[in-house]
């Protein structure tokens, strides 16, 4: 059996439950396809969000939920999208399970998704102690001692910015740091250390990181870490597709989050970089409000009664 709605929207974080909601109020059928694998099922808590500061991403996700249990024209799928075909007036998508839905409009929501962690012991404190966004966590760690780790062509950047939190802070490469001469001086005229040495392990209690040790010995304590992250898109299919994308895993999207190509669009952490989970429902609510319009556009053309 194919269901065939009006969009199809892959993913269910906050760009696409939050489109799904507006789409929902348009009076638009939707089916939103999540596979419940979020990039922040490690996170404790969602910060930077107005009335959700602080609530578990889980909590969010639940909130939203029932939200959208408003609307009898959106509905949910927990399941994988594992194929995606585009024909001459729709696109056919085939689950994991063996379902198929088709729709006019489909929306990648898909996310990032993180690529193994290359540090010993890192798994074991994300989420809990190191953290890659400090507008997410930062405060948290506020005065903490931290190391920062990051190679060379990003310390500068979030040594700057890590300053607005705590003063008490050093770098580790893990490994040469290829940072420019004039980059080095200005760590060095704020103090700021840098340590290039591998990184052998990072120690750790319940979550809790309680040093970083180096391959040279060296031992540095310390009650927290930011990282740079190495991330890729969070699904295949917009690639398969056809999507245009950036050497960073992003899906090319005008302002609007159309792609290149008729149809598809993008929203959320998927087509952006800026990962914040309110900067991620406003994509979704702004992306949804296009995806409307065209499906609006394309239902007047067709319904003319008078020649």
């Amino acid at each position: 059996m194919n269901t065939k709605v009006d969009v199809i929207i892959i993913g269910g974080g906050p760009a696409g439950l939050n489109a799904a909601l507006v789409l929902g109020r348009a009076r638009k059928s939707v089916i939103v396809i999540d596979d419940l694998q979020p990039r922040n099922i490690v996170t404790r808590e969602t910060h930077g969000f107005l009335t959700r500061d602080g609530v578990s991403p889980r909590e969010f996700r639940k909130a939203a939920h029932e939200e959208l249990e408003a609307y009898p024209s959106v509905s949910r799928v927990s399941d994988t999208a594992a194929a995606v075909t585009k024909n001459e007036d729709d696109f056919e998508i085939t689950t994991v399970s063996g379902a198929m839905y088709s729709s006019k409009k489909l929306l990648f929501a898909v996310g990032k998704k993180d690529l193994p962690l290359s540090v010993d012991g890192l798994a074991e404190v994300y989420g809990t102690s190191a953290f890659v966004c400090p507008y997410c966590d930062g405060w948290e760690l506020r005065d903490k001692k931290l190391i920062l780790i990051v190679d060379g062509t990003h310390a500068l950047h979030l040594a700057k910015v890590i300053s607005g939190w705590t003063k008490d802070y050093s770098i580790c490469t893990n490994g040469p740091a290829e940072l420019t001469d004039e980059d080095r001086g200005e760590l060095t005229r704020h103090g700021v250390l840098v340590h290039e040495p591998a990184i052998r392990t990072i120690e750790s209690k319940a979550g809790m990181v309680q040093q970083v040790v180096l391959e040279d010995g060296t031992r540095l304590p310390c009650e927290g870490i930011f990282f740079a992250p190495k991330l890729t898109s969070g699904s295949d299919l917009p690639l398969a597709l056809g999507c245009e994308m950036t050497e960073t895993g992003s899906i090319l999207t005008d302002e609007y989050g159309k792609t290149n190509i008729s149809g598809v669009f993008s929203a959320g952490d998927a087509a952006s970089e800026k990962y914040q989970a309110i900067a991620a429902a406003a994509s979704g609510a702004l992306t949804a409000i296009m995806i409307n319009g065209e499906l609006n556009g394309e239902a007047w053309e067709a319904n003319v009664t008078v020649e």
